[in-house]
């Protein structure tokens, strides 16, 4: 199909052309003849304001406009816009004048060949430029109104793939110190040949199915998230035993609630990774609830204030995947006390 598509734009762009010069020669025959019989005159001098007519029109559409007006050079363009209009005046009176002479021998003395004076004649050839002109500005600006899409259009897609991989990244990122801990863990109930073994590398499978395979969802439900938060919070429960302590409340409107997979989950990693102990115990509280149009997510973890600065890093990524999610539509709040990191998360729900 490709092969044939600039033959046959070509092909209409010709026809087009064609048909309307024609129509421009049917118009100069009625209007220097109207009221007149002698047609044969009117014909032949009429083919003498054609090649003026049509050459005028091409050297404005094909060099004065692409070369000046469209490159916005708008002084050029008016010097030499006063320049053609001088010399095409007077190239037009010499094809007036040689068609009066050329056409003189189909003169019928007692008819009236032409019905308008010298004047009209004129301002007719830069009526007929003055119109292919406008239609040309016409194309001109469709051209590259449909140019300025298309990069608009392209520019555009290449900004969403790239953060469509950006955003993948983001989703993609596990902690390796969390991995290497459970790991551990696991091989110390494994030594003890532990029941609890077992149980952990269920979870464990699990989290790692829903963190590494899940995230090309565009959403999932809530209840898979908190599914997994839970299962989180029971592999860390495992590996800190008694020094853990996690509160984790849940007040849900409805089931069927989506939101944007692992969006919640590095809030509660990021309060275990950068929580510390105080008094032998790492106290985590979370709070979720959700309303018609809202999520609210608040997490709070023990810390000395003396480490609070050096949790950045992963709250960062947190913050670009919001940004990519909702643009500004969220709020996020983050407040460093004395023993403790807060965090607290609100974004819009789409109504399912």
């Amino acid at each position: 199909m490709t092969k044939y598509t600039v033959p046959i734009k070509h092909f209409l762009f010709i026809l087009l052309n064609l048909i309307f010069w024609v129509g421009v020669y049917f118009f100069y025959t009625y209007f220097l003849g109207y009221g007149s019989s002698n047609t044969a005159y009117v014909n032949h001098f009429s083919m003498f304001l054609m090649p003026i007519t049509i050459t005028l029109s091409y050297f404005i559409i094909l060099h004065l406009i692409p070369k000046y007006l469209l490159k916005k050079q708008y002084f050029l363009f008016i010097l030499y816009s006063i320049y053609t209009f001088l010399i095409s005046f007077a190239v037009i009176i010499i094809s007036i004048f040689y068609g009066l002479v050329f056409s003189s021998y189909l003169r019928d003395i007692n008819s009236i060949a032409l019905t308008k004076s010298l004047s009209l004649i004129i301002l007719g050839v830069y009526f007929i430029v003055i119109i292919a002109t406008s239609i040309a500005l016409l194309i001109y600006n469709y051209l590259s109104s449909s140019k300025n899409e298309d990069l608009k259009n392209k520019f555009l897609q290449a900004q969403l793939q790239l953060k469509e991989q950006e955003l993948k990244f983001l989703k993609m990122q596990l902690h390796p110190h969390f991995l290497f801990n459970t790991l551990n863990t696991l091989y110390g109930f494994a030594l003890k040949k532990s029941d609890a073994a077992s149980d952990m590398i269920l979870k464990l499978s699990n989290l790692l199915d829903y963190i590494l395979y899940q995230v090309d969802k565009p959403s999932v439900l809530l209840s898979n998230e908190i599914k997994h938060i839970e299962n989180y919070i029971s592999l860390e429960k495992m590996r800190f035993q008694d020094s853990l302590h996690v509160n984790f409340i849940k007040d849900l409107h409805k089931d069927n609630i989506e939101i944007a997979p692992m969006l919640l989950l590095p809030f509660i990693e990021n309060s275990f990774k950068h929580g510390t102990q105080i008094n032998n115990v790492l106290k985590v509280d979370a709070f979720l609830k959700t309303s018609d149009n809202l999520l609210e997510f608040t997490v709070s973890n023990t810390s000395k204030n003396s480490l609070a600065s050096k949790r950045g890093i992963g709250l960062n990524n947190i913050k670009k995947r919001l940004e990519m999610l909702f643009n500004n539509d969220y709020t996020l709040n983050i407040t460093k006390e004395d023993t403790s990191f807060n965090v607290a998360l609100k974004i819009p729900l789409k109504n399912v």
